[in-house]
């Protein structure tokens, strides 16, 4: 039998007693798919042999994401389009709006290279930064999503675990390659 602190809770029953407030699905999916995103860009933007340069990295992390969310929040739209005829609407624009979590997520990849324009550290450093804490954001968000609803600690842990494993791939490749 299940311990009890890692069996599923019924949708919207939190342990305990403690009220939690589920993050939107959507959120979840563009903070992931965020986090995966800076951290592919960062790896791919830092070449071996090549002069570092930080601040074209940073703004190359910022307009990916920018892109691809209003081309994942479009894609939305022309979903609700070609089910629903009819002219656009507010409805429409906040599909590509609600994709604000894609771009909020690459920021501290965006202001950790900005700290190494900055001459805080080396850009080598600032991508690893940006690597390690893309990874265990992945790991937080990923135990989070699980606790929210209602998963123990062990359950979350195996599900941060679960998504924090894109981010080590992802550094697994950037030594390879390097």
């Amino acid at each position: 039998m299940p311990d009890r602190a890692d069996r599923v809770r019924p949708e919207g029953v939190a342990p305990e007693g403690i009220l939690r407030r589920r993050p939107p699905e959507r959120w979840l999916f563009s903070g992931i798919y965020g986090l995966v995103l800076a951290s592919a860009m960062v790896a791919a933007l830092d070449p071996a042999g090549e002069e570092a340069d930080p601040g074209p990295d940073a703004l190359w992390v910022l307009l990916t994401a920018l892109a691809s969310s209003a081309a994942h929040g479009y894609a939305h739209v022309i979903a609700q389009r070609a089910s629903v005829d009819g002219p656009a609407t507010a409805s429409r624009l906040r599909s590509v709006l609600a994709e604000w979590p894609l771009v909020a997520a690459v920021l501290p990849t965006v202001g950790i290279l900005l700290a190494a324009v900055a001459g805080w550290w080396a850009e080598a450093m600032a991508v690893d930064a940006a690597l390690l804490f893309n990874t265990v954001a992945l790991f937080g968000l990923g135990a989070s999503a699980a606790r929210t609803a209602g998963h123990g600690w062990p359950s979350s842990c195996r599900a941060g675990a679960l998504d924090m494993l894109i981010g080590l791939m992802i550094i697994i490749a950037n030594a390879l390659i390097h």
